[in-house]
C-alpha cells in the first residue's frame, strides 16, 4: 500500500511516519505545503491512502484538491471539533483527532483495508466540508449548564465556567468561584455544545474558557503551560500537536 502524510509541523509528520513503521508500513513522501503537494501530486502516480492535516503553513489542504484531482481515499489528521467531522462521515472519510492515538490509526488504517476493493477513488464533496470548517452552519451553543446539587438544581450560566475537565472517568464543571461540579457528559460530547471562540480543547483531560487564562507559560518540548485564573488542581498542558492551532485560537 502507497501511503502519503501531509502535515505542515515536520515533527508531526516525522511522529506519524513512525507509528506507521509500528504497523509495518511506511509513508512513501512527506508534503508540508498545499504548493509542495500539488507539485507532487503532478509529476508522482497518485497513492492509495493520504493521512491528510486541514490546516497546512500556506493554505488549507482542500486547495490541493482545486487544482489537481486527487485519486487517493484520504483520511484526516486534524485538530477540529467533533461537530465539524460529522461532514467527513458523510463523505465516508475516516479521521485522526489530534493528538494522534497509535490504537485509532491502526483502526483506520484496517477501516481502510476492509473497504478499499481494487482501485477506489472516493467521490468527496470537499465543498461541503470547507463550508462546515470555514463557515460553520448556525447553531445554538449552550448558555448554561444544570448541575444536580442533592436534591436541588443549580444552573450555571457559561460565561461562569473556567474550564470542564475528566477525572477518575468522570466530567466536572470548574466555576470562576472557585467549585467545581460532577456533570453527565463527556468532554467528546460537550465538543458541539461550546462555542469554539470561548472553548478550546488544550488536552484529552481539558476545555479551558478564553476568559479564564490567566498566564500562558513555555513548558518542555515545545508545549505550553496555561495558568487559569482560580483552578489549580493539576497542570494543564497544550500539547505539541495543538499549540499552533492553540496560538491562532487565542489571536
Amino acid at each position: 500500500m502507497n501511503i502519503i502524510i501531509i502535515e505542515d509541523e515536520k515533527p508531526s509528520a516525522r511522529r506519524l511516519g513512525r507509528m506507521l513503521e509500528e504497523i509495518n508500513m511506511g509513508a512513501q513522501a512527506m508534503l508540508h505545503s498545499v504548493v509542495e503537494s500539488v507539485e507532487w501530486f503532478q509529476n508522482n502516480k497518485h497513492p492509495d491512502l493520504i493521512l491528510l492535516d486541514i490546516q497546512l503553513s500556506d493554505g488549507l489542504s482542500f486547495e490541493i484538491f482545486e487544482q489537481v484531482e486527487v485519486k487517493s481515499a484520504i483520511i484526516f489528521t486534524t485538530a477540529y471539533d467533533e461537530y465539524a467531522l460529522k461532514a467527513f462521515k458523510l463523505n465516508s472519510i475516516d479521521y485522526l483527532l489530534k493528538p494522534i492515538d497509535d490504537d485509532e490509526l491502526r483502526v483506520a488504517i484496517k477501516k481502510f483495508k476492509v473497504n478499499q476493493a481494487g482501485p477506489h477513488n472516493f467521490q468527496v464533496n470537499m465543498d461541503q466540508i470547507k463550508k462546515l470548517l470555514i463557515s460553520p452552519l448556525d447553531r445554538n451553543f449552550k448558555e448554561r449548564f444544570t448541575v444536580k446539587i442533592g436534591q436541588h438544581l443549580k444552573m450555571i450560566p457559561i460565561d461562569e465556567i473556567e474550564c470542564f475537565y475528566s477525572e477518575n472517568k468522570g466530567t466536572y464543571i470548574f466555576t470562576s468561584d472557585n467549585r467545581d461540579y460532577l456533570i453527565d457528559s463527556s468532554l467528546e460530547h460537550l465538543d458541539p455544545m461550546l462555542d469554539p471562540t470561548k472553548f478550546f480543547r488544550v488536552s484529552r483531560k481539558f476545555f479551558i474558557n478564553i476568559n479564564g487564562i490567566k498566564d500562558i507559560i513555555s513548558y518542555s518540548n515545545s508545549r505550553l503551560k496555561i495558568i487559569l485564573n482560580s483552578f489549580s488542581d493539576h497542570d494543564i498542558i497544550v500539547s505539541r500537536e495543538k499549540v499552533k492551532d492553540f496560538k491562532n485560537w487565542i489571536n
